[in-house]
């Protein structure tokens, strides 16, 4: 008999209702505590550490590694799920699955399969890109150095979204010997990592997106990874995270203004009925924020099933297919940030049409959803995605897919 080996196996789907349902009792724990979380600003250190014991790190993973063999759709469904209990908690993981999709796009091997390994035994990756302080766009001030066998990584990061929480950094540095770009994936528990919960947003106030500084962090040799290398659908996939988080955010809201209504007593004497339930108006505000929420959740999965095209694109061996696969990615992420940002900041707003002054007192936080889904929507400015999608329909201009920020030149 012939001994079969399986040189690439690729995540192409599995049994989405058989997965989700291995995840969904952690779900409910995690909502269970979500508002307290919110009103002590407790940082979700035991949900996510419940997560990695369930290997929710490693959906992605190929089921012939251990993994759950999630295609990218089928991720972001559970995205959607995790976020309607919690929507801090998928953001937090943002940069995790981010290192593990490219994990998955790099070239088959050792090092590939170490990193699959980590995932399955329940490692999360956090992350740290964006410079802090006055820095001018472009800059990398962040640097790794050559220290014999291994490189020494001194810089500070803000926005460093789940960091807190990982046992890995994906980091973005660049080497002093060469100036080129690097991944420096960097070991969290170490004595030159120093790591602060310094963000003060007014929403997503959980996430652990705060200050992570660098001091002669060791990165071992095989953990320097080319930027050049990174997979390249790589910003519609930290886009398609966020787009998930708002859809799920968009189900809490439609969940707690359902059953603020369906329990409400109170009534109002130029209303429509006995009962607030049974007041058409009522009513009709309700079905409107389940409309929104349905169109919004619709758009945030029908906009990952062309990253996973590029996904299985970059093993088909066919450049021009990938390319086109890469684009379609970044600009149907795109188009559906533009819908799913106004439809959920929407719903968030107009549930409280529904509602009584009693419901916007500080004890019930159903505040919390329009302020997280605002804050969601603030990343990746919408309205230059409006303009790269414009510029795509009209002249077939190729989107960006990377883009930096910074301070501009002086004003003169």
């Amino acid at each position: 008999m012939t001994e079969h080996h399986v040189i690439n196996p690729l995540s192409t789907g599995v049994d989405y209702q058989t997965l989700a349902e291995r995840f969904r009792p952690l779900f409910q724990r995690i909502a269970s505590g979500a508002v307290a979380r919110e009103q002590t600003r407790a940082l979700p250190f035991e949900p996510i550490q419940w997560l990695k014991e369930a290997g929710f790190g490693a959906v992605r993973v190929p089921v012939e590694y251990g993994g759950g063999g999630a295609s990218l759709p089928q991720l972001f469904e559970l995205l959607i799920e995790l976020a309607e209990a919690d929507s801090n908690v998928p953001q937090a993981l943002r940069g995790h699955f981010a290192f593990a999709e490219d994990r998955l796009n790099a070239t088959p091997g050792a090092a590939r399969d170490l990193w699959f390994k980590r995932f399955v035994d329940g490692d999360i990756v956090g992350c740290a890109w964006t410079e802090i302080g006055n820095v001018a766009i472009g800059d990398v001030v962040t640097k790794v150095s050559p220290d014999g066998d291994k490189w020494k990584l001194n810089g500070e990061k803000f926005y460093s979204t789940g960091s807190i929480f990982s046992d890995w950094i994906d980091v973005y540095a660049q080497r002093s010997d060469t100036g080129a770009d690097v991944i420096a994936a960097t070991r969290t528990r170490q004595p030159g990592v120093v790591q602060s919960d310094d963000w003060d947003g007014f929403g997503q106030r959980t996430t652990g997106s705060g200050t992570s500084r660098f001091n002669d962090a060791v990165v071992e040799a095989d953990n320097l990874i080319d930027f050049a290398t990174r997979f390249k659908y790589q910003t519609a996939f930290y886009q398609l995270v966020l787009l998930a988080t708002l859809a799920g955010i968009g189900r809490a809201a439609l969940n707690d203004v359902a059953h603020q209504v369906r329990v409400r007593k109170r009534i109002y004497s130029h209303g429509n009925a006995a009962h607030v339930s049974q007041d058409a108006q009522i009513q009709q505000v309700v079905g409107e924020v389940a409309a929104l929420v349905y169109a919004a959740e619709a758009g945030a999965i029908k906009a990952a099933y062309p990253a996973q095209r590029a996904y299985l694109a970059r093993f088909g061996g066919d450049d021009a297919v990938e390319h086109e696969a890469n684009v379609a990615a970044e600009i149907e992420s795109a188009k559906a940030q533009v819908v799913v940002s106004e439809l959920i900041q929407r719903a968030t707003s107009e549930l409280f049409n529904a509602l009584g002054a009693s419901d916007v007192r500080e004890g019930k936080s159903l505040d919390r959803h329009w302020r997280n889904a605002r804050t969601v929507s603030s990343h990746n400015p919408v309205i230059y995605k409006a303009r790269i999608v414009g510029d795509w329909v009209i002249n077939g201009v190729e989107p960006p897919f990377v883009w930096q920020i910074g301070n501009g030149p002086a004003k003169s």
